[in-house]
């Protein structure tokens, strides 16, 4: 499910205001993989208990919004760390 192009243009991060774009699905894949393996939390520090259907990035990397059920969500306490996604990935 793609996210509408003009909610896109109009949705930005509620800490720095930057822009927001989809997360790509490679890096969504990744994310969710660090998420099952307990390594991704909440700014707010609560585990993240659910993978991500689709994901939202701020342009700079800062900070990822979930997406649920075509709604992003938007909270401050709710961004992931986009430096999660800058980890090394694990070997196999």
């Amino acid at each position: 499910m793609s996210m509408d192009r003009k909610l896109l243009d109009i949705l930005c991060c509620p800490v720095s205001k930057r822009p927001v774009q989809p997360l790509p699905d490679t890096d969504l894949e990744r994310l969710n993989r660090l998420i099952q393996e307990g390594q991704i939390r909440y700014m707010d520090d609560s585990e993240v208990e659910a993978p991500l259907e689709q994901a939202l990035i701020t342009d700079n990397g800062s900070r990822i919004y979930r997406v649920d059920d075509g709604i992003p969500v938007m909270l401050e306490e709710r961004g992931l760390p986009g430096s999660a996604l800058e980890q090394p990935p694990p070997r196999e």
